[in-house]
């Protein structure tokens, strides 16, 4: 799917709009202007994207060799126990996931929800028997080149350790792990501090999924101010207290020759500080070719 490291930005930011720009349709253009190369489009509030505005958006996407993925409605939860919402929830990724097709897009980022008081190992189970629906009916509507890919979360009573996100991927290998790393950061309490901290959550992958998925996991990376309960809200790179830091993750990417599409989810400024990471990514590559 891929042969390099990709970066991008997650939704429009700031900067995209005080430039002048106005739809969506404009940011594969935008971003290749800031020498950037993927695009993850939000639909977390809702798929309201028009099968046509999505034709032209990959058309673009392609013309200007921007990377896409989608973004899935925050709302989901796969691990529920009301037959309604959970039915609800497999429509909200299948919407996605034709949004996907239609764009060319590859992969779909889905939230896994909550327990909700019951075990996170019968929420696990539901949410096994919810993704193998979601596959079959995906395979049903020959959107088998989509690949869905549940995302570890940043609070504590949420579905998403990086456990459970890949227990979930191994049912099938159309799974593609979302690490979020400030994410995992913010549950691990600022655990994510050396190129080892990053190494250990890789070679989870590569035991659990294989050298592929290890290598092409999709990625979202940004610093996150967090509480005892996790996560509290998304931060820009010009934070000083909170990480992760970019560097120790660059430093395990050169090691292991890895190729993810990493998404910048910077509060407003994620384009920005996804060509920070960029930069930082190249300085490491450029330090091991003059080794």
């Amino acid at each position: 799917m891929t042969n390099t490291v990709k970066f991008g930005s997650a939704g429009n930011p700031e900067s995209f709009y005080a430039q002048g720009g106005k739809s969506s349709l404009e940011m594969p253009k935008w971003l290749a202007g800031m020498g950037l190369d993927a695009y993850e489009y939000q639909c977390t509030r809702g798929v309201k994207i028009s099968a046509e505005s999505a034709e032209k958006l990959g058309a673009l996407a392609r013309e200007n060799s921007i990377d896409l993925s989608v973004h899935s409605p925050y709302y989901i939860n796969i691990s529920g126990t009301d037959p309604e919402k959970l039915e609800n929830s497999i429509n909200h990724i299948m919407q996605t996931a034709r949004a996907a097709a239609n764009m060319g897009a590859s992969r779909v980022v889905v939230h896994m929800g909550s327990a909700m008081g019951m075990t996170r190992r019968d929420a696990m189970d539901i949410s096994k028997r919810t993704i193998h629906r979601v596959l079959a009916q995906m395979d049903g509507e020959n959107l088998g080149d989509v690949h869905i890919c549940p995302e570890t979360m940043g609070k504590i009573n949420q579905m998403g350790t990086i456990e459970e996100v890949l227990e979930l991927c191994a049912l099938d290998e159309r799974l593609i792990p979302t690490i979020d790393f400030g994410h995992l950061n913010s549950r691990g309490m600022g655990n994510l501090t050396r190129p080892e901290d990053f190494e250990h959550i890789i070679d989870m992958i590569y035991k659990s999924l294989g050298s592929w998925r290890a290598a092409n996991f999709h990625c979202h990376f940004s610093k996150i101010e967090y509480t005892k309960g996790g996560e509290r809200k998304h931060l820009t790179f010009e934070d000083e207290k909170y990480g992760p830091q970019f560097e120790p993750l660059a430093a395990v990417i050169i090691k292991h020759s890895l190729t993810p599409v990493i998404i910048c989810e910077s509060a407003g400024t994620q384009a920005e500080d996804a060509v920070i990471m960029k930069n930082i990514l190249k300085s490491y590559s450029d330090k091991g070719e003059r080794k």
